[in-house]
């Protein structure tokens, strides 16, 4: 399985969010488990609160499985503030055909957040972009089709 690459700030990030759950979230899960099971007669809603704290102990056991498999296998990629070409963890500034600049910083998928400017290196945009210049004029093959971008800087 290839690694999971992750911004040292992600990586923090993911193991605080582990930590929470192991300690924390799992015993209010259990708690609410416990309290479900001990409210009295078994009513329609004793019933249905029990199956919620079912789901939500089911889905605390997923992250936490989840989120130790990503831990399992990093790549620490470290924030390049000059670099001559795009690659991980380099922030990027492009302009798209129709004139709106746009500033990304590539991160591996689990970190990818466009809202917040950082894209994944498997999306269409950071793939692409991988491995070009400033001043390069960048197509990128997308869901919708091919558009192109230019590289404005790097860093």
């Amino acid at each position: 399985m290839a690694p999971t690459y992750l911004t040292q700030e992600g990586y923090d990030k993911l193991k605080r969010e582990l930590n929470f759950l192991k300690t924390r979230k799992r015993q209010e899960v259990a708690e609410r488990m416990k309290e479900a099971l001990d409210g009295g007669p078994l009513g329609v809603d004793a019933d249905a609160e029990v199956e919620a704290a079912r789901n939500a102990s089911a889905f605390v056991e997923g992250r936490i499985h989840y989120l130790q498999g990503i831990l399992s296998d990093v790549k620490i990629v470290q924030t390049v503030s000059e670099a001559d070409v795009v690659q991980m963890g380099t922030k990027v500034t492009i302009e798209y055909n129709d004139g709106e600049v746009e500033t990304y910083t590539i991160v591996g998928k689990v970190e990818a957040d466009p809202l917040e400017g950082r894209i994944s290196n498997v999306s269409p945009i950071g793939s692409s972009l991988l491995g070009c210049s400033e001043g390069d004029t960048v197509d990128i093959l997308a869901p919708d089709g091919v558009f192109s971008v230019k590289i404005l800087k790097i860093g």
